[in-house]
């Protein structure tokens, strides 16, 4: 926990009401996230039970199974799943750019993405299992399954490799989203429970933080955000409504336990359907910080280039390769890097953090000779800024000015302010060019990291990969061989999931 946080989080228990950590928003909110509430069957890892799914407020859709062990319910869930993921993904695919790679092809990058907003991170959690168990199922042969199925668990596996990525946007959870802003007077693990979390930053009128927080632990007053419900409610409603549907003859009997299932399941998730909303409507107020959009971009390609790779047929490795595990490794240590810089270059408040570290200062300009130059008679201005923050850097550390990209030079720190030559920035003629260089009272921050792109260290081809880590993956083949699976109290045959692709 930083200082900053720490403190934040110390205002918030001695006012009753959440501090913010931000004032802009550091991701994306689309105009129609489609947000999905899920619950699974009790004991069961990824036994879908009910998934409120919409991109309006006022219209969800309820997907349920009303006997979730059921293997032909289970999967026609997994298909009314697949209608409302893969129709967002298309509305995503609409008009395209072309961009160029250097020593490659250039690529069509579709304009926008799909976003899905669940909300914690269990169901970010549940989803990746949805992924899992589905993207290996066949369409044919003894035990197919709609169409659909395996192609929403590729999706749903790209859903969450990808939201690894900080700064990503495609799949995020609402409790992330919410304490990555705004800071509580409970516990991190606490702040997991959304309707706690809501009741410290917009509690109900004639409630503090705490209050409307432990009325959110009661399953009565607030039901559970999901995937996993309440023991009570599964023993006391589900459990006994679940077993008249088993017992009930096809027809009018077994459509009205089925009914009855789809209102208990509505009672326990509707309440997190609205939490899901006031969520999006305070996020929603935030601006967006300038550095989400060339995160975005990030998103939209790795959008479009998956889209492209599923016209081979291929479905993803079960698990990553050596250089396939090194080079995701390099990327995701990159972006954490550069989300972390970002986000403190776009939010004053985040850079207060930096400050105090002594990894910043700001102040104002109370001296300067802009016809410095250099032995090479080059321009190099000097300006001493007047500041009280303590930087923590010796006379020749490199220096960032990220409002006016320019790179500077500390020459002296004193009593007196922070001496600094600026480097570049200032056009290309024997003057600096008019603008480039701060004036008399301007205020100015300078820190010692910027945003910049580090390429990351060669890695062989799959193909070269040492003996020491497992030798050159196998090749792909189709699956010719039947396992078995246990589902439930029955052995189902399925075919084999595929082998680890290269």
């Amino acid at each position: 926990m930083s200082l900053m946080s720490a403190l934040a989080r110390m205002e918030a228990l001695t006012t009753g009401r959440a501090q913010p950590l931000a004032t802009r928003r550091h991701f994306r909110l689309a105009g129609e996230p489609l947000v999905i509430v899920p619950l699974k069957m009790a004991g069961e890892a990824a036994a879908p039970l009910a998934a409120l799914v919409g991109t309006s407020r006022r219209e969800p859709q309820l997907i349920f199974a009303p006997q979730p062990r059921n293997r032909d319910l289970r999967f026609a869930f997994f298909g009314d799943l697949a209608k409302a993921v893969l129709g967002e993904i298309a509305a995503r695919q609409v008009g395209v750019e072309s961009v160029e790679r250097k020593n490659d092809d250039p690529f069509q990058r579709f304009l926008d993405a799909p976003q899905l907003l669940v909300p914690n991170r269990p169901g970010m959690e549940f989803l990746r299992l949805l992924g899992r168990s589905t993207r290996f199922r066949q369409t044919g042969g003894e035990w197919p399954v709609p169409e659909a199925v395996p192609l929403l668990g590729r999706w749903l596996t790209w859903f969450s490799d990808r939201s690894e990525y900080p700064g990503s946007s495609v799949l995020c959870a609402m409790t992330d989203l919410l304490s990555t802003h705004w800071a509580t007077g409970q516990s991190a693990l606490e702040d997991g429970n959304l309707a706690a979390l809501l009741g410290w930053i917009d509690p109900p009128p004639g409630r503090t933080g705490p209050q409307a927080a432990k009325d959110a632990e009661d399953p009565l007053v607030q039901p559970p955000a999901g995937p996993s419900t309440d023991p009570s409610f599964d023993n006391e409603v589900l459990a006994p409504l679940i077993a008249s549907y088993d017992q009930s003859q096809e027809g009018p009997g077994r459509d009205h336990a089925a009914d009855r299932i789809r209102k208990a399941i509505l009672s326990q998730v509707e309440p997190t359907w609205e939490l899901m909303w006031q969520g999006i409507d305070l996020l929603r107020a935030l601006p967006e910080a300038g550095s989400v959009t060339a995160r975005f971009e990030g998103d939209r390609t790795s959008f479009s280039l998956f889209e492209a790779s599923m016209e081979e047929g291929v479905p993803q490795a079960r698990k990553d390769s050596a250089v396939a595990a090194a080079r995701r490794l390099a990327s995701l240590e990159g972006q954490a890097s550069r989300y972390a810089v970002q986000r403190a270059l776009d939010d004053p408040l985040i850079m207060a953090e930096h400050r105090l570290s002594g990894e910043a200062f700001a102040g104002d300009v109370v001296w300067a000779d802009p016809d410095h130059v250099n032995e090479k008679d080059r321009p190099r201005p000097l300006l001493r800024i007047s500041t009280t923050d303590a930087l923590r850097a010796e006379p020749g550390a490199v220096l960032h000015n990220a409002a006016r990209k320019q790179k500077a030079i500390v020459r002296e720190i004193g009593a007196d302010g922070v001496l600094v030559e600026l480097q570049d920035g200032m056009g290309r003629a024997k003057k600096p060019a008019l603008g480039t260089v701060p004036e008399l009272g301007e205020a100015v921050c300078f820190t010692t990291f910027a945003d910049e792109f580090r390429p990351g260290s060669t890695l062989p081809d799959a193909d070269e990969t040492p003996w020491t880590h497992g030798g050159p993956p196998e090749p792909y083949e189709a699956p010719a061989e039947v396992v078995t699976e246990e589902m439930s109290a029955q052995i189902i045959e399925v075919p084999a999931p595929a082998k680890e692709l290269p």
